[in-house]
């Protein structure tokens, strides 16, 4: 800041000189008393100058609208709304949402360092504040091929970067129990650069999230149960309370929120789709969930704002008071919290509904062709089991934790897995696309209710190669080639021919069009999966596939090396 803005703050606030703005009339929420006030908010330079009673040329008349600080996500991840940056900022804007701590660790899984580059440099182009983390397990585990691989020593300098708020959640939570070289080298890189880690501990409990939160890993959003919200707010932690499109554990939590500790709860929605956003919104249906369960709307309001400031070092924001930025939220009441107005940096960008900047968008040429997939076949999908019984990978209802099960199947006489259509038990298979490895590993899959055809994705957590589930190993086959064609995205096949798809075009993980067309296509991916390919009616077809790989949440996955107990945090065989 220059000495003459500093002199223009100072004089707005005392009143000598005009502000920029000035919001009339306001129910102030004060999240530091934990009070309400009224008054009006005056503006200069994009920020706060003062709440008092002021006057500007240009004026807007709360009419005893509530206003807030913006709203900030403490912890997302951008390509798994299946949009770009910017795309993002258009939808979440208008809730009140203005500041988000961004993992971009999917697409750096993809594409490295130039995946981080074009996420920083698209979320400029947006009015949305994006706080972008260093991402800290790239692969997320050694037992499956990435894009990339990103160490301790590649992270030492992109951490540095003004760009770059902290190190983004560190799944490998076994390698910081154990104190593994690779894991403490990283954390210590972060450290020294004086920046915050993000966690991700689930089912972690007793000495070992104490060695957990002795490394000061400061938060977790992994928290399913009151008890292990307390256990980590008790090592100084912070709860980031989830409400996203795949995961709901924000009523739960609430039970444990107490007004001693709830200054160490946030928000997030780490996964969040258009159809969540454009539906329900963001983190102003958190605030409404809140006012449901009775919580105390000024402490809600916290949860949203000055507690994740806090928590990640944004001392610029996170309440309306003097100096800070002019992040502001109109809203009617304290109940359903329906976001009338919004200001970023003192500019008005979201009103009753619209998002008012024009949408620019970033060249995503450097996240295109981002499939190196060697000598695939469809003899590459046969699965040998040496046994009647084999494991599966099963399904269970409601989020991305699966179960370990063991069924009975039929073989061929090579000893082949054959469909039975009167069994729930489908092949499912991952096709390495990063290293030209060759690599497709296949196993079972239980409670997905598939009885026709195939569904392709190249978004398949954590190192995003391609995923596919079907009945039989022709239209499997036809899937996966024609989604490496369409460059990416989701595909739904049958009998040789495309039922439906959506290409993805960034990364294989994002489209490169608006949340409303992703919206419109993904609702049309999911009749057809449940019309065409009879998916069961309790299974989200898209969501619920590509956490199928996801070798760091229990009990059982697939990656492109094998099935894998994540338990036992090793493979296991396919006989059981």
């Amino acid at each position: 800041m220059k000495k003459t803005e500093l002199k223009k703050l100072i004089d707005v606030a005392a009143g000598r000189v005009e502000a920029d703005l000035v919001i009339k009339h306001a129910k102030v929420v004060d999240v530091y008393n934990g009070t309400i006030t009224h008054g009006d908010i005056a503006v200069a330079d994009g920020l706060i100058a003062g709440v008092g009673e002021y006057s500007a040329a240009n004026e807007v008349d709360a009419k005893g609208q509530y206003a807030a600080p913006g709203f900030i996500d403490s912890h997302i991840h951008i390509e798994s709304s299946y949009v770009s940056p910017e795309e993002l900022g258009r939808l979440v804007v208008p809730h009140g949402t203005t500041t988000i701590i961004a993992d971009p660790h999917e697409i750096a899984n993809v594409c490295g360092f130039a995946g981080l580059d074009y996420m920083i440099s698209a979320s400029k182009l947006t009015a949305l504040d994006v706080q972008m983390m260093m991402p800290s397990c790239v692969p997320a585990t050694p037992f499956e091929h990435a894009g990339c691989t990103i160490d301790a020593q590649a992270m030492e300098e992109p951490i540095k970067r003004d760009e770059v708020l902290g190190l983004g959640e560190f799944m490998n939570f076994p390698g910081v129990i154990n104190g593994l070289d690779d894991s403490l080298d990283k954390l210590l890189v972060a450290k020294n650069a004086g920046k915050p880690v993000d966690g991700h501990s689930p089912g972690v409990s007793g000495n070992d999230l104490n060695a957990y939160a002795a490394s000061r890993i400061r938060t977790d959003h992994e928290c399913a149960t009151v008890e292990e919200m307390h256990d980590r707010i008790a090592c100084g932690m912070y709860v980031l309370m989830r409400q996203g499109s795949a995961c709901h554990n924000l009523k739960d939590l609430l039970k444990g929120v107490t007004p001693a500790n709830s200054r160490r709860c946030l928000f997030c929605a780490d996964d969040c789709q258009p159809k969540t956003i454009l539906s329900i919104g963001h983190l102003d249906n958190h605030l409404r969930i809140c006012a449901e369960e009775a919580i105390d709307p000024i402490m809600a309001i916290q949860m949203a704002t000055l507690n994740a400031a806090e928590c990640y070092g944004l001392t610029d924001r996170g309440a309306i008071a003097p100096g800070l930025k002019a992040d502001i939220v109109l809203f009617d009441n304290l109940s359903d919290f329906a976001v009338q107005k919004v200001w970023i940096d003192g500019d008005l960008v979201g009103d009753s509904g619209r998002y008012l900047p024009e949408v620019e968008r970033h060249d995503i040429s450097a996240t295109k062709g981002s499939f190196k997939v060697k000598d695939f076949s469809k003899e590459k999908l046969a699965l040998v089991v040496n046994s009647d019984k084999a494991h599966v990978i099963n399904i269970l209802p409601g989020g991305v934790v699966t179960e370990k099960g063991v069924v009975e199947i039929s073989r061929n006489s090579n000893n082949e897995f054959l469909y039975d259509d009167k069994q729930d038990v489908v092949k499912v298979a991952v096709v390495e696309r990063h290293q030209n490895t060759g690599n497709v590993a296949v196993a079972l899959l239980q409670g997905y209710g598939i009885k026709q055809g195939a569904i392709a994705l190249s978004v398949a957590h954590d190192s995003h190669n391609i995923i596919v589930v079907g009945v039989n190993d022709d239209d499997m086959a036809f899937a996966v080639e024609s989604l490496i064609a369409q460059g990416g995205g989701i595909l739904l096949a049958n009998n040789g021919e495309v039922v439906e798809s959506m290409p993805m075009p960034i990364a294989g993980l994002m489209s490169d069009q608006s949340g409303e067309w992703v919206d419109e296509r993904l609702t049309a991916i999911h009749e057809k999966a449940h019309e065409v390919l009879s998916v069961s009616g309790d299974v989200e077809p898209v969501m619920t596939l590509c956490f199928m790989s996801l070798a760091v949440i229990p009990e059982i996955k697939l990656t492109d090396m094998g099935l894998f107990d994540v338990t036992r945090f090793d493979f296991i065989s396919i006989e059981a």
